[in-house]
């Protein structure tokens, strides 16, 4: 079983940039044998996908909304999976999630993750 823990969540301004981390402990597989993704559930609403990356990161898929804004990367050797946010709008405002796939390729529906984090607070002030 994987442990994910999530940081960089804050209180930015709309047109400002966050990069949030995703760090992975605990698992007999190693790192790179994760599909991840990262979603977020903003108050009142559903958890929705925001972006998913395969095993080695060679292949990346974005929910249209942060299509061009957001970019979702890997560092295999640091057990780290990254988002990096930029032009941030008041409208993506949420509880960031990542999650884990022990099965590769890009998933976006949630009930194909095994493991999820905890999740880390962005708020983009307009």
């Amino acid at each position: 079983q994987v442990q994910l823990v999530e940081s960089g969540g804050g209180l930015v301004q709309a047109g400002g940039s966050l990069r949030l981390s995703c760090a992975a402990s605990g698992s007999g597989r190693t790192f790179g044998s994760y599909a991840m993704g990262w979603f977020r559930q903003a108050p009142g609403k559903e958890r929705e996908f925001v972006a998913a990356i395969t095993w080695t990161g060679g292949r990346t898929y974005y929910a249209d909304s942060v299509k061009g804004r957001f970019t979702i990367s890997r560092d295999n050797a640091k057990n780290t999976v990254y988002l990096q946010m930029n032009s941030l709008k008041p409208e993506d405002t949420a509880a960031y999630y990542c999650a884990a796939a022990e099965r590769n390729g890009l998933r976006t529906n949630q009930d194909d993750y095994d493991y999820w984090g905890q999740g880390t607070q962005v708020t983009v002030s307009s």
